[in-house]
């Protein structure tokens, strides 16, 4: 392709997502899971029926995980202050990206879920929403939350809630991340220890992506940041004075940039092994003349969304051997999205009371590993149509959960790999159903071409 045929193709996903969004009005609904043989079985599900279940739990209330749908509830929440790369557009204008994290859920994972959009900014408003909601779900997703609020938020929940929490823009994206470096650092034969790498962007993905690189054993001294400011370190003493808010900036300002650079970053780019950016969405955020100056075989993930900051044609020409971005229409899609589905269902599948870094390693490294001898330049990760992934993540999620004493259920990874395979198939084939009896009418074709597939409109989210 040239590069206009590669533009093109890049701007087709956002028309085609124009056209279907409102064909379908919406992108899940409710479906029962029981039998109605006849209306008799309303007095099954409903009253009087219902009361005898509702005592049983009253009495244990761990009995509403095998008597509801709690065990496989996950709830996506969001007050829509931090978009995509569109910013704060608002709940209603969230919404979209928000039914879309649910349609992943339950196509990858098996798991229902539903997407709540909050009309305040209140950082505490949205904890004491949280928490009196939970009794009803299972887990709870924080998405699309700015910072610094969304750091404090998932601390607070985390330490109170009842069920896991998880801040997908941090957990999520950090988890992907750590496993497309695992795999593109063996491709250029670098080891973790020695390589520098920059990180462009300070916001909540980055600053969860350094602490889970820096604990796998990437030296942060080696390392860079950037914000909107410019090169953290010592020096930013807009950072020193706010401390108190900005205190994991501030953290990185002390362990990373040993060098003492400043500047922008152009300055941090150079010499880099690895440029990690997750800021702002592009084209032209990054210059094909910055990767230039980076290390001889380097690695570049470029991964805002919707658009990342430089195309992955113009990177490759500049030199860089491993290019990835946030989109499924490019190679190496590193995304958020091949994490989620899988972490939640092991998560979900052995009543976990929260999701540690270590479950988030374990899951990196089933997804690394996945990968297999299949690895190259052009495939550091699985793609999600692979999705024999999602289950081994589940499994190997679940093991770290009882490992560390947080599992309410025990079991093996064998038995958590296929049931988590059964969970997962049953959705992917349901749809498939649906589809093919007309359930879920054919999209309108456009243009005398097919209408995207699934796993290009995954890139919109």
């Amino acid at each position: 392709m040239n590069v206009d045929e590669l533009l093109a193709k890049a701007k087709k996903p956002s028309a085609d997502a124009m056209k279907l969004h409102p064909f379908y009005r919406g992108k899940v609904e409710t479906a029962l899971k029981c039998t109605v043989r006849s209306f008799n079985d309303f007095a099954i599900w409903y009253t009087p029926g219902v009361a005898a279940p509702c005592r049983a739990i009253q009495a244990d209330q761990e009995l509403v995980y095998e008597y509801t749908n709690k065990w496989n509830t996950v709830i996506v929440v969001s007050d829509g202050t931090r978009v995509l790369g569109l910013g704060d557009i608002g709940p209603k204008a969230g919404l979209p990206v928000m039914e879309g994290k649910a349609l992943l859920y339950k196509y990858l994972g098996g798991v229902d879920g539903i997407a709540i959009m909050l009309n305040t900014k209140d950082p505490d408003a949205i904890i004491n929403t949280v928490l009196m909601l939970q009794p009803g779900f299972g887990g709870v997703n924080l998405e699309d939350i700015s910072q610094p609020k969304c750091f404090y938020i998932l601390d607070t929940l985390r330490e109170k809630a009842e069920i896991p929490v998880w801040h997908d823009d941090q957990q999520g994206t950090a988890t992907v991340t750590l496993a497309g470096l695992i795999n593109a650092l063996k491709v250029v034969g670098k080891k973790k220890e020695d390589v520098k790498v920059a990180f462009i962007g300070c916001g909540a993905s980055n600053v969860a992506i350094s602490r889970l690189i820096f604990g796998w054993g990437v030296n942060p001294a080696n390392c860079i940041m950037v914000d909107t400011k410019g090169i953290l370190g010592k020096h930013r003493k807009d950072l020193e004075m706010r401390k108190a808010e900005f205190k994991d900036k501030w953290k990185l300002c002390n362990t990373t940039n040993a060098e003492g650079r400043e500047g922008d970053i152009p300055e941090a780019m150079k010499g880099a092994d690895v440029t990690i950016a997750l800021s702002k969405s592009g084209p032209g955020v990054l210059q094909a003349e910055w990767v230039k100056t980076m290390a001889k075989d380097a690695i570049l993930f470029a991964c805002a969304n919707p658009v990342p900051e430089i195309w992955p044609w113009e990177a490759k020409e500049a030199g860089a051997v491993v290019v990835a971005t946030g989109r499924s229409d490019f190679p190496n899609q590193v995304n958020n999205s091949l994490g989620f589905p899988g972490i939640f269902r092991g998560t979900l599948d052995v009543r976990a009371r929260t999701i540690t870094d270590e479950m988030c390693y374990a899951a990196a490294d089933a997804l690394a590993n996945h990968v297999g001898s299949d690895l190259s330049a052009e495939h550091i990760l699985p793609n999600m149509d692979d999705w024999e992934v999602f289950p081994r993540e589940a499994a190997a999620v679940a093991m770290k959960a009882q490992e560390q004493g947080l599992a309410r259920i025990e079991t093996t990874y064998e038995k958590e790999f296929e049931n988590a395979k059964r969970i997962i198939k049953r959705s992917r084939d349901l749809t498939q159903m649906m589809m093919k009896n007309g359930f879920i009418p054919e999209a309108p074709e456009s243009e005398g071409e097919h209408p995207m597939d699934l796993q290009t409109l995954e890139s919109a989210y």
